[in-house]
């Protein structure tokens, strides 16, 4: 999955009311976890039954909400806290494909200084 953002995501890991639309889904952004909506930065939360995730995200002139409903199984979360986790582009992956992003390894960083 492609998502337009290069930019940090951060998991809420407490079930919010997924009859909550952007506007609600802002006010939680801004007023829980003290963060700015507006900033580029992918927010990720999900539902009681762990069944489906709800993303917000800004670009340019509005926001997305994107939204995500497995129909045969429930994702995998970890513990459920008030707090927010930055997850790498990795584990969105892995979590958005129902692997327990916090059991998998995240790939060691190459970097580089003379090419060739």
């Amino acid at each position: 999955m492609w998502l337009p953002f290069n930019s940090k995501a951060w998991f809420y890991r407490q079930p919010i009311d997924f009859r909550k639309q952007i506007d609600g889904i802002v006010l939680l952004v801004a007023d829980t976890l003290h963060k700015d909506p507006t900033s580029g930065q992918l927010f990720v939360f999900r539902n009681k039954k762990a069944d489906k995730i709800r993303m917000l995200y800004w670009e340019d002139h509005g926001f997305w909400l994107l939204y995500k409903r497995n129909e045969q199984s429930s994702f995998i979360f970890p513990g459920i806290s008030n707090d927010a986790i930055e997850l790498s582009i990795s584990q969105l992956q892995w979590l958005l494909s129902g692997l327990d992003f916090t059991q998998q390894e995240e790939p060691e960083k190459l970097y580089f200084s003379s090419f060739y």
